[in-house]
This record gives C-alpha cells, structure tokens and sequence, in this order.
C-alpha cells in the first residue's frame, strides 16, 4: 500500500514534467526551426498551422486533466445508499459490504478514501479513480495527449532530420535510429541536445500509442455498457443499445465536449433518468 501512495504522488508529477518538456521543446526549438525566413512567412504557413495545432491540443489534455483531477469521486457515503450506521462504513473500509447496501457498480479506493460511483478503475497518472463524473473527461484526455505526442513526435522527426541530413523514408531508420545515436553521442558526433530530442522521440511513441490503445478499449467497454472493475469482478450488466451506453458517457452534447474541455454530464442525465 506505501508503494501505491508512493506511486500515486510520482506518476503524475511525472506527466507534469514529461508535458512540460514537450511544450518548451515544441515551442523553442521545433516550431522555430520550421521558419526558413519569419519575415516573409505567409500567414496560414505550416509552422504556424502546426503551432496552432499543438497549441489546441494540448489545451484540451491539460484541460481535461484538470477536470478529471476536479471531479473527484462521491465522498464516503454521500449522495449513495450506504445505509445508516458505523457498521456499513466499516465494511466499505474492510473491503466488503453488505448485498443492498450500495448502487450497483460503486467501490471504495483505499487510496482515495471515497465511493466512485460506476467505478472504472484508479488512474495513478491523475491520481484520482475514475467514475460517472469524470469518464468522459479522461476519456478525452486519453485521446488528446495520445495526438499531442504523436504531432510532437512528426515534428521531432523533422527537426532530426533536418539536424542530422537525414532520411525517414526507410521504415527501418526509426528502429536503428536509436543505437546508432547513442554511438554518435558517446564518440562525440552528437550533440547532448540532439541525444535528448531523440530520446523524446521514443518517449512519444511509447505514451501516443498506450493512450491510443487505451482509449480504444475503454470505448468498447463504454459501447457494451461495462467498466473494468465489472469486467474485473465479473459482474453481469443488463444489455442496452449502445447509443445508450455512449449518451450516458458522453451526454447529448458530445460534440462540445470533444472541442473544447467541459464537465462530464453522463452521470447527470442519468441521475434525472433515475428520477
């Protein structure tokens, strides 16, 4: 349990850090080196196009963080049936509870201290469990950070390229790019900054795809109905459409939430269903 807390205080100051970097690296060294001459620039140039890209891009993950950070989960027995009395806390804090005395899907994190309502599972980088009230916000913030290191990748691929007078066309230059950096580097050939950018390169890939891949297996579940803890504990659900399970999620007002960051209203408009 000490090295989960441990974990649940560094991973996301790890985020901050990694997002830091990408941003200053973006903006002082890939986005400048795409001007030839600022003077003559036009003005929808493609390294302006793409700082507005990035710029969007990473307002909406770093939005959608913050409001998955914001939305925490039910206080203990807040606005859920937990029933009356010390004995059904003590059984939330012991791990079990009694039938009945809970909405389906709800899980006390010992971590979090609280009841998550339709508990998903616990996000160490957000270090918060995510729920009803902030699914669709880290579903976002899955999907944004997963495009904003996969653009941070295309552009450190070109500032590489055009650092070292070097070609990508070959698949295959990705994969030895690496080795062969660290033997330029340690001969002397490669500047300290150049090794770091390529470095972030990998680091890129790596996050881009786990969110990537993240993200389109908690749209599944969300499409079947189902969260991981239930899959985990193999809780039945009952099957709907899946127009349904989406609307729940995302509310009717999807498109918003996907343009800009705004608060997850699935739990709401089902809270007035259950009404």
């Amino acid at each position: 349990m000490l090295v989960l807390r441990l974990l649940n205080v560094v991973a996301p100051a790890y985020f901050l850090c990694i997002s830091l970097v990408t941003f200053v690296l973006q903006i002082f060294l890939f986005i400048p080196s795409m001007f030839r001459d600022p003077s003559t620039t036009p003005l929808f140039s493609p390294a302006l196009l793409h700082g507005a890209l990035f710029l969007f891009l990473s307002a909406n993950a770093l939005g959608n963080y913050v409001l998955v950070i914001q939305s925490s989960p039910e206080d203990l027995g807040k606005g859920l049936n937990l029933g009356e009395g010390a004995e059904v806390v003590a059984d939330w804090l012991d791990g079990s509870r009694s039938p009945g005395s809970a909405l389906p899907s709800t899980h006390f994190c010992r971590l979090c201290a609280r009841v998550t309502q339709r508990h998903d599972h616990h996000c160490f980088f957000t270090g918060n469990c995510i729920g009803s009230r902030n699914m669709r916000n880290f579903i976002m913030f899955c999907l944004y950070t997963s495009l904003a290191c996969l653009d941070s990748l295309v552009a450190g691929m070109a500032y590489i390229s055009a650092a070292l007078s070097m070609s990508f066309a070959n698949p295959l230059a990705f994969l030895t790019l690496l080795p062969h950096s660290i033997s330029q580097f340690f001969s002397g050939a490669l500047l300290s900054s150049e090794m770091f950018v390529i470095l972030m390169l990998y680091l890129w890939l790596g996050i881009g795809l786990a969110c990537a891949g993240f993200c389109c297996h908690q749209m599944l579940l969300i499409l079947r109905g189902q969260t991981r803890y239930q899959v985990r504990k193999g809780i039945v659900v009952r099957a709907r459409p899946w127009r349904e399970n989406l609307q729940e999620v995302f509310g009717k007002r999807w498109l918003l939430g996907l343009l800009i960051p705004v608060l997850n209203v699935g739990s709401d408009c089902r809270r007035q269903k259950v009404k």
